[in-house]
């Protein structure tokens, strides 16, 4: 979670290798298309959009990085995205790297093209770089966001939230607002997804641009199997079934998105990979969390500038996004993360219920004062109607400062509410020697020596859990595969 104050980009549309826009920037300005619809330039209208759009972006994804990786992979967005012939330069195009820990790549109209830096680490190769960038601008080309505004308009943000959160407490959508903010700050489940085969479409133009560029296209195949590993084992280290990955439930089958893409690419293809370059333009990057934003650490959550730390209970597992820190299980959902506080705790919960649905008029039933561990504290309860039933609803503040206040938002089936005491009661300053220890993780390459296994390499990972897992997918290896000495690895450490 940022320092800084929430502030909401709109309706954002996002899925890994998906577009997303704002619903002010679906439209393409009036582009000439050809024959199959796709836009030949980037229009006037559609780069003054961009332009609106992009400091929200910048803002909603931890903002852009700088330095050496940024720089390599801007190089190579620019470079992919001249081949689709939307612009006449390679400056016509704005190629961000994002800070953020989700695996995630977009794109919206007037060339600008988003990467975050866990999905540039979970790559191994500059033709998957380019193959992501390559997709992103597929969807532009093909002017998909224009097709979908039409879907847009008829379906509203908690509509579609009733799909996103099906089989969780929030039923048909109701309170959706806190469901909007609860998986935003994940990046993972949003509104207005592309097509099966808008995604399809994407895939093989992003295929067409790697031929053009001489890249090996099966790297959008061997790209889509390591995103499908990775949501694999996400959901394994979250005990959760792996039914919903991150780019979405409308996004056609992973392994069939695989199949697809190696026989349009042709199982013999060939081409350059610049694996060396691309592992050389990516070392160093951070991986995971930002100590800026806060480190979510298994169940526990600890931000070194804000000074303060919490602890999911058992059975739920953490998200840190930009805004917020999502607290996930299979019986709630809620939210850690702060608003505007003029020091009236009591206006504070109030506010923060009436900010959660915008179907119904939400307030809390009473507000008790507390003390959490020393801290100023307060809490209200309200009980709602859902297309489930009734549902509970928590909003717990702590007052950090005159100006200054945290809260969490939690939502659970009607009489369900106390699971998350242990929780709320958890919440404590931290001090300066704590503040210090809390390390970045950050991608090291190294170069395997006679002797070396996946399984001593693995040992090496920064994690108390499943290194192997993380090594193999991370590398895009499996159990069976034999290194030589030589060979150049992805390692997680301190």
């Amino acid at each position: 979670m940022s320092i800084i104050a929430r502030s909401r980009a709109g309706l954002l549309t996002v899925s890994v290798l998906g577009l997303s826009v704002l619903p002010a920037c679906v439209g393409q300005g009036g582009a000439p298309a050809n024959a199959q619809g796709t836009v030949q330039t980037i229009s006037a209208a559609d780069k003054k959009q961009g332009a609106e759009a992009h400091p929200q972006l910048l803002q909603e994804f931890g903002g852009a990085m700088t330095g050496p990786q940024a720089a390599y992979v801007e190089s190579v967005g620019r470079s992919i995205a001249m081949q689709s012939g939307l612009g006449n330069a390679s400056t016509d195009f704005t190629v961000t790297l994002l800070n953020s820990p989700v695996n995630n790549a977009f794109a919206i109209p007037g060339g600008y093209i988003y990467v975050t830096r866990q999905l540039a680490a979970l790559m191994n190769n500059e033709a998957e770089l380019a193959a992501v960038q390559g997709h992103e601008v597929g969807h532009v080309a093909a002017r998909h966001s224009a097709k979908r505004q039409s879907a847009a308009t008829r379906n509203s943000l908690l509509g579609a939230l009733g799909t996103v959160l099906a089989g969780a407490v929030l039923g048909n959508g109701a309170l959706g607002q806190i469901g909007q903010q609860i998986f935003s700050t994940g990046s993972q489940l949003l509104t207005l997804k592309y097509s099966r085969g808008q995604e399809t479409e994407a895939d093989n133009l992003g295929i067409t641009y790697l031929q053009r560029s001489g890249y090996d296209p099966r790297a959008m195949s061997t790209l889509l199997q390591s995103l499908a590993n990775q949501n694999a084992l996400d959901a394994a280290l979250k005990g959760t079934a792996n039914q919903v990955p991150e780019w979405a439930s409308t996004h056609p089958d992973p392994a069939s998105r695989v199949r697809a893409a190696l026989v349009r690419a042709g199982a013999n293809a060939t081409g350059r990979t610049n694996r060396d370059a691309f592992l050389a333009g990516i070392n160093g990057l951070t991986y995971g969390d930002d100590p800026a934003q806060g480190i979510v650490d298994g169940s526990r959550f600890t931000h070194p500038v804000l000074r303060l730390a919490f602890q999911a209970p058992n059975g739920f597992y953490l998200v840190n996004g930009t805004r917020a820190v999502a607290i996930s299980g299979q019986s709630g959902k809620g939210e850690f993360s702060t608003a505007s506080y003029s020091g009236d705790l009591n206006r504070y919960v109030t506010s923060v219920f009436a900010g959660l649905s915008s179907q119904q008029r939400l307030a809390p039933q009473s507000i008790e004062r507390t003390t959490v561990n020393g801290i100023p504290a307060a809490y209200g309860f309200a009980r709602a109607n859902s297309g489930n039933g009734q549902v509970d609803i928590v909003v717990f503040a702590y007052e950090f400062g005159p100006t200054q206040a945290y809260h969490f938002a939690t939502i659970s089936q009607a009489g369900q509410a106390q699971q998350f005491d242990a929780m709320f009661n958890s919440v404590r300053r931290i001090n300066a020697a704590e503040a210090s220890a809390v390390k970045p993780r950050r991608l090291s390459v190294v170069t395997v020596k006679a002797g070396d296994t996946v399984q001593t390499l693995a040992a090496r990972m920064a994690f108390t859990d499943r290194q192997l897992d993380r090594f193999l997918v991370l590398n895009g290896l499996t159990a069976s595969s034999r290194l030589q000495a030589g060979d150049k690895v992805k390692l997680v450490v301190y």
